[in-house]
């Protein structure tokens, strides 16, 4: 073999030894993993309604309004007047047929004008009236038969504490709940001797709150104590409550999360000539806070969206 075929051999021999040349597989891109679909997620929506006598008929038209607007009500809590109203709309959750009960209450059903007369007892009504009158326009007998979840405030005049009424007769809830003190006798019930829940809690935010509500609507119709017209002990009794009342929303309304105050400060606590514009006053204040009951809304659902991603 002659030198140069030598040296051609060894280069093609080295040539063989080199390492192979590794081609890696294709990369294969996932496909963007698709999120669940159905329906959004629903915030546990509270209206808490707030007590203020003959002014309650404001919350018929606050509800009224949210029922038109398709805004669903998970949860009533009320204090006073607004669990007499809130009571009558957890039973049917009709709105038309709570304007139709509650119109029918005159003052008359709360009070025993034969007795105002004189000072009996603890109180210058006894409040039978009311708890008959609810017994006889609320069918279900019991909270836990409504048709929402449901839940009344009083106060325990021994020891000036909140009581959540949530179970046991409706009738006997609101009546101690609407027990004003002064002018109503307390009221003993399950254990306890109750009065008016405004006393300590005229709107129980608070209360819808630690029942699990994502959002609360709540509706003050407490405003404007002012009246020069107390010409009697009644009048001085549900003054004083009236100015207790007041002063204790000031402080509870701030957690809510849209409060809506009907523009009825000028009605008179025992004024049942005005249910109607008091309705109305209700609609139109619902009405001016529908965009921030839907603002409200909206911020809750995509918050709790944000969260669910990966």
């Amino acid at each position: 073999m002659t030198q140069v075929g030598a040296l051609l051999g060894l280069t093609l021999l080295l040539a063989c030894q080199q390492p192979a040349v590794v081609v890696p597989p294709p990369v294969v891109v996932a496909p963007p993993q698709a999120r669940p679909q159905g329906p959004p997620p629903k915030p546990k929506i509270a209206l808490v309604l707030g007590g203020g006598a003959a002014r309650g008929f404001a919350h018929i038209g606050v509800i009224r309004t949210l029922e038109q607007e398709k805004i669903p009500v998970d949860l009533v809590v009320g204090t006073s007047v607004g669990s007499l109203i809130g009571a009558i709309y957890a039973a049917d959750r009709n709105s038309f047929e709570l304007e139709w009960t509650a119109f029918q209450l005159q003052k008359e059903d709360l009070f025993d004008f034969g007795v105002i007369s004189t000072v009996a007892g603890m109180g210058f009504a006894k409040g039978d009236k009311l708890e008959t009158w609810v017994k006889g326009h609320i069918k279900p007998a019991n909270i836990e038969q409504l048709k929402i979840p449901f839940a009344a405030v009083a106060t325990d005049l021994n020891w000036g504490q909140k009581v959540v009424l949530d179970r046991g007769s409706v009738a006997r809830a609101v009546r101690a709940s609407s027990a004003i003190p002064g002018v109503f006798q307390p009221v003993q019930h399950q254990g306890k001797i109750l009065v008016d829940g405004g006393v300590v809690d005229n709107i129980p935010i608070s209360v819808a709150r630690a029942r699990g509500a994502d959002l609360v609507i709540a509706v003050d119709i407490s405003a404007n104590v002012g009246n020069t017209d107390i010409t009697n002990l009644l009048g001085v009794s549900l003054q004083a409550a009236n100015i207790m009342f007041a002063l204790n929303v000031e402080h509870s309304k701030r957690d809510a999360d849209v409060l809506i105050s009907p523009a009825i400060g000028d009605v008179g606590t025992l004024d049942f000539t005005q249910k109607k514009r008091c309705m109305e006053a209700g609609i139109v204040a619902a009405q001016q806070s529908m965009p921030a009951i839907r603002r409200a809304i909206d911020k809750w659902v995509a918050a709790r969206l944000a969260a669910q991603q990966p």
